[in-house]
């Protein structure tokens, strides 16, 4: 996660939603604020944990005094009825940070798993499951994170740490070959950026091959045959990423071409949340 990233600040911004500056009124007119209690987070379907230190924190915000029990960290393979966490303390301070809990828990764990799954689909294959910068805005590092803990490879963060020359900005190019001066200046200007330049043809592959600087390749929307042309003529120059419409009955014959990641949208934008549920004892 980004060093810059302030969980806290997240957190205290999704509360807010939550609470506005009046506060639950539901638990403060209908509990007893003196009644102390325990309970579980459990999940209901099978899936990958994330999201931990979300709920942590969301439950240290709402009351300091609550102790939190955790029985996984992130990446835990986790069954129907399996326990994440064992809350105790104050049943007022408890229900009112529930929800938010359960929302970050919840999306997180269904990045997470989903990701589990395309990793799966590959396996004893070299292909390396990427995610993309199709995230949700505001929960980019969180959901990155997700997947990282599904077993998946962070493509670059933001548009700072990673130059893609994508098929918009090649419209705009006079050729590929030109690209070579604008990669000359990056790599004068910023050494360590890596450069990834994308193609739909093979003929746009056979130039891009030509150019000094290019790290990766993204193998746009072809199919598994083409991919293998193209690995062959790559013959391990640079790296290859497929992407483009990447589903879990398709992933397996793209990763068998040889390439060496694949690039799923679906992890960040398209993960369903993991049904976990909060159980008072």
């Amino acid at each position: 996660m980004a060093d810059s990233f302030d969980l806290a600040a997240h957190i205290r911004f999704a509360l807010a939603e939550d609470l506005s500056d009046v506060g639950d009124l539901t638990a403060h007119y209908f509990l007893d604020p003196n009644v102390q209690s325990s309970a579980l987070i459990v999940s209901r379907e099978p899936g990958v944990l994330a999201g931990i230190d979300a709920a942590l924190e969301t439950f240290s915000q709402v009351d300091e005094t609550l102790t939190v029990e955790t029985f996984f960290k992130d990446g835990a393979t986790l069954e129907v009825g399996t326990a994440v966490l064992k809350v105790t303390g104050s049943a007022t301070s408890m229900v009112t940070a529930e929800r938010t809990a359960l929302n970050y828990l919840q999306r997180l764990s269904g990045v997470a798993s989903m990701t589990r799954r395309f990793v799966d689909a590959v396996a004893g294959t070299p292909a390396r499951i990427l995610d993309t910068r199709k995230t949700t805005p505001g929960w980019r590092q969180l959901e990155k994170a997700a997947v990282v803990a599904g077993g998946g490879i962070n493509h670059r963060m933001g548009l700072y740490d990673m130059v893609m020359v994508k098929d918009n900005h090649l419209l705009a190019a006079e050729s590929i070959s030109a690209l070579q001066t604008s990669i000359d200046r990056l790599k004068a200007d910023h050494p360590g950026v890596g450069v990834e330049i994308e193609v739909d043809r093979l003929d746009q592959l056979r130039e891009v091959l030509n150019l000094r600087g290019v790290q990766r390749v993204l193998l746009d929307n072809m199919p598994p045959e083409v991919l293998r042309e193209a690995v062959a003529m790559n013959s391990g120059k640079v790296e290859l990423e497929a992407s483009g419409g990447i589903t879990e009955s398709t992933i397996r014959a793209i990763a068998e071409t040889g390439v060496d990641f694949i690039s799923v949208g679906a992890l960040t934008h398209s993960s369903p949340s993991l049904d976990l549920g909060f159980d008072f004892l």
